[in-house]
């Protein structure tokens, strides 16, 4: 439920509402904008009857919001939630983001490489894994916090910001004090309890959908971030489990404008997971922006063959490079600039 304040309504009018709401044993989120203010109802998993604070001096209106989901909602909130980094690149605006860079941190020089060759050639964020959840447990599973480090090098060097994942609440910590992004992957869509130390982060957070998550779940496991306290979530399309095996995930296209239209938070569509295939990265990354993502996450090592993780889905620094100017053209024909 979202409380609608009159123009004219006083602090004591609001302070009214927000002790009546929690009263009836919800919490309530005073929402203030340039022309009124509102105050959402959340902690509520059945419909909250308006009587209770509709007559109060200073309403103006109350708004069911009906989606199970509240804070992600478009209802909750009309505007576009736009990420600001702290190296000026803001995601959820008019610009188009693209993040680079490798699966895996492997070693100093291949990072630095990598990173040098993906600012080169446009990007604003650098990729990278510290840590990485394997299938295998006996597959490289990352550096760790020397990997951090080197990433903040990067950064400091190329002017990027890092995105890199954290796979448990202890590395979330690390990647907190390193990273300007911190990335939850598909596996830990729906771990709340890493969903809810990220709601208590000071970072932003891009939250991947699940291999086999609905829109529904995704954005529930959205609303578990928000509903600690970080408004600050980017969705991540990266492609869904199906029957046909030729590639690595069934990239859904779907997804992008349906989350856009459903709730105000940015997308990211990421082509390297969402198909596992090098030659279809960049028709799907051009599919991406103009179906209304508001960046791509893409993959690119210096030498793909000699890649410790996914390699086969990884870029050449050339063929990132040749990508770029395809995307520039297509975010300039749909009224965006890359």
């Amino acid at each position: 439920m979202l409380v609608v304040m009159s123009h004219d309504a006083t602090q004591a009018d609001t302070d009214r509402v927000v002790t009546a709401i929690q009263a009836l044993g919800f919490q309530a989120r005073p929402i203030p904008s340039e022309h009124r203010m509102a105050i959402g109802v959340v902690g509520n998993d059945r419909r909250v009857e308006a009587d209770t604070v509709e007559g109060l001096p200073g309403v103006k209106e109350v708004i069911h919001v009906s989606a199970p989901y509240k804070l992600v909602s478009r209802e909750w909130q009309a505007h576009d939630t736009v990420v600001t980094l702290p190296n000026g690149v803001s995601i959820g605006g008019r610009e188009v983001v693209v993040m680079a860079g490798p699966c895996g941190v492997e070693s100093e020089a291949q990072l630095m490489e990598t990173a040098a060759a993906v600012a080169q050639a446009g990007a604003r964020v650098l990729r990278g894994g510290a840590f990485k959840p394997r299938t295998s447990p006996y597959s490289f599973q990352g550096m760790g916090e020397e990997g951090l480090k080197l990433l903040a090098k990067a950064r400091d060097a190329y002017g990027l910001a890092i995105i890199t994942e954290a796979v448990d609440p202890e590395s979330l910590d690390l990647v907190e004090e390193y990273a300007d992004i911190i990335q939850l992957g598909a596996r830990n869509m729906q771990n709340f309890a890493l969903l809810k130390r990220a709601g208590r982060a000071r970072k932003p957070v891009m939250l991947k959908r699940g291999p086999s998550a609905t829109l529904k779940e995704w954005l529930l496991a959205a609303e578990y971030i928000l509903a600690e306290g970080n408004a600050k979530v980017i969705m991540c399309e990266r492609g869904v489990r199906s029957f046909e095996d030729y590639t690595r995930n069934m990239f859904d296209l779907n997804a992008i404008p349906v989350i856009k239209q459903l709730s105000h938070l940015p997308v990211v569509g990421d082509p390297s997971h969402g198909t596992g295939r090098r030659e279809l990265v960049g028709p799907v990354s051009k599919g991406a922006i103009a179906a209304g993502a508001d960046g791509i996450i893409v993959e690119v090592h210096r030498d793909p063959t000699q890649a410790k993780s996914d390699g086969m889905q990884s870029l050449y620094p050339s063929q990132f490079e040749a990508l770029m100017g395809d995307l520039r053209s297509v975010a300039n024909g749909v009224g965006r600039s890359l």
